[in-house]
């Protein structure tokens, strides 16, 4: 089960009541004024006219991969495990260059819309249409129903409110301003929500530290052994080797390959923009932990080291977040706990509605059904298949509970990252990568998953899912490279315009203005590189 919350004297004051339902007025209002603005194009509606800046495209980032399942879970993880846990937070940086010097380029210099329209161009339909699929079927099935299970179960126990009606309210409230203003009231309700959930987040966490005689270093004093980023090679939940190895595969598809995180930097109303929103996303990163996990160090020193209440261990863990509110938030603050909790479960169900929309229209509706399809039948596509993946995963949902949150969602999610990533690594940096190769890659790339996962169960061998994916794209690469140099190469034209070269990052904004010092993309990037290092060498 995700989490079992019997919180008996746990209540909510009128205060908090008013908190939760005005701030999610305010979302709704924000997202309705911005798609009054939206113009009624295809570019304007799905990628919000490509006139983006940096601070909405950080904030969305953000906004967009912190969700119910990761608070609850990792606030429990923490708990259980320590410090190291936040290294799901923290290890964004390598990601993000690699994003820099090598994605943000190729996406906005040729101008792509979506995923597919890259694996399209870059190689040939089938590629396109296969992502297409794959993703919508995944945003729907293994996406979106863990993000709105574990939203609605965990808000009606805490609160007591009937979780079908929780469920409903959900879907109805993102579904009415996402639905009606495509990408740009998603981003605009992403930075509010992104606002609320940082800013409240970081107020518990400061308020419930401060419940603790000593603080910090009294935690430190008190289980030192819980309170290091680096774990070995063994270590079940956060592996180090592991982490380096997802940021060249699992890692580096959920950032720069997965059309609900693409989309952000998608809709930049310049390269420069898409950097520095990255960079400014990597900024809040550095505080985030405060909000999604360092408060279960926190409720583990009170139940655990000062015996303050019964232990969470070894089974109940994820009860860490309703227990830090029980026993931390105050009549006022945990309104806002909760209305910043509810816009994270919002703010990821809205970004995954509107990258199925733009999906389903864009490379499906208009490539295979309408090929005619003018702007306006588009966005009603989009409004209408946006609309019915929040109901089907809405029914979905309770399958989720059944099975066990992480093990659903993680599991699907390296299946589905493996092969991907792996096909647009060989076609970026390989000029040979051909077309039959990429197929070989995206198809056999899930085969190839099945098979280690089954050996490994056969041989009675438990690897870290982070290994089993390195392992798994080292060999679907293989694949790649076996069947495109026993196939047609692709034309130069084909080629040409999508294969990495060093200039791109000498020439970012060829033709545009030059920026003061203090708008510098080395700057700001180097100002967080220091940032990511110090905590590093802090916490080692």
């Amino acid at each position: 089960m995700l989490i079992s919350i019997i919180m008996e004297n746990f209540h909510l004051s009128l205060a908090d009541i008013l908190i939760i339902v005005g701030e999610t007025l305010l979302v709704v209002i924000i997202g309705l004024m911005a798609a009054r603005k939206v113009k009624r194009t295809t570019e304007g509606y799905f990628l919000a006219s490509g006139n983006m800046p940096w601070y909405l495209i950080g904030a969305a980032f953000v906004s967009t991969s912190v969700s119910s399942e990761q608070i609850v879970g990792t606030m429990g993880a923490a708990y259980k495990g320590g410090l190291a846990i936040a290294n799901w937070e923290w290890w964004a940086l390598p990601t993000y260059l690699l994003m820099m010097i090598f994605f943000i380029p190729l996406y906005l210099r040729n101008k792509i819309m979506t995923v597919p329209d890259l694996l399209n161009r870059r190689f040939g339909p089938a590629c396109g249409a296969i992502y297409s699929f794959v993703i919508l079927i995944g945003y729907v099935f293994v996406f979106l129903p863990p993000v709105i299970y574990g939203g609605s179960i965990t808000l009606s126990e805490l609160t007591g409110w009937n979780q079908g009606y929780v469920m409903a309210g959900i879907v109805l409230v993102t579904a009415s301003y996402t639905l009606l203003g495509g990408l740009s009231s998603v981003m605009w309700t992403d930075a509010i929500q992104c606002v609320m959930l940082i800013g409240g987040g970081v107020i518990f966490y400061f308020v419930a530290l401060d419940k603790i005689p000593g603080g910090w270093d009294a935690m430190v004093a008190a289980a030192p052994e819980r309170f290091h980023l680096y774990q070995p090679p063994s270590d079940p939940e956060a592996p180090f080797a592991g982490l380096i190895l997802a940021s060249f595969g699992v890692f580096l598809f959920y950032q720069s390959s997965n059309q609900v995180m693409i989309q952000r930097i998608l809709s930049a109303r310049s390269t420069w923009d898409g950097m520095m929103g990255l960079i400014f996303s990597g900024f809040i990163n550095i505080v985030r932990p405060l909000v999604t996990c360092l408060l279960g160090l926190i409720v583990y020193h009170w139940l655990d080291i000062m015996q303050q209440g019964p232990s969470l261990l070894p089974d109940n863990q994820d009860r860490a977040f309703p227990v830090a509110l029980e026993l931390f938030a105050p009549s006022g603050l945990k309104g806002v706990i909760l209305a910043g909790f509810f816009a994270a479960v919002m703010s990821t169900v809205s970004a995954l509605s509107n990258s199925i929309a733009t999906i389903f229209s864009l490379d499906v509706y208009k490539k295979f059904i309408r090929k005619n399809a003018k702007d306006r039948e588009l966005i009603t596509t989009g409004q209408v298949s946006g609309g019915a993946a929040l109901l089907i995963s809405s029914l979905v949902a309770p399958l989720v509970g059944s099975i066990g949150l992480f093990k659903y969602f993680q599991t699907g999610v390296t299946y589905m990252a493996t092969p991907f990533i792996s096909v647009l690594l060989m076609g970026i940096f390989w000029r040979r990568t051909s077309y039959a190769g990429a197929i070989a890659g995206l198809i056999g790339g899930v085969f190839i998953q099945i098979a280690l996962a089954v050996s490994l169960l056969a041989a009675d061998i438990h690897l870290h899912r982070l290994y089993v994916g390195a392992i798994a794209q080292a060999l679907t690469m293989l694949l790649i490279a076996v069947v495109s140099l026993n196939s047609a190469p692709p034309t130069d034209e084909q080629v040409k315009p999508f294969l990495w070269r060093m200039s791109w990052i000498r020439t970012l904004e060829e033709g545009a203005k030059k920026r003061p010092w203090w708008q510098s993309i080395k700057l700001w990037l180097i100002l967080y590189a220091i940032a990511w290092c110090y905590i590093y060498w802090r916490f080692w």
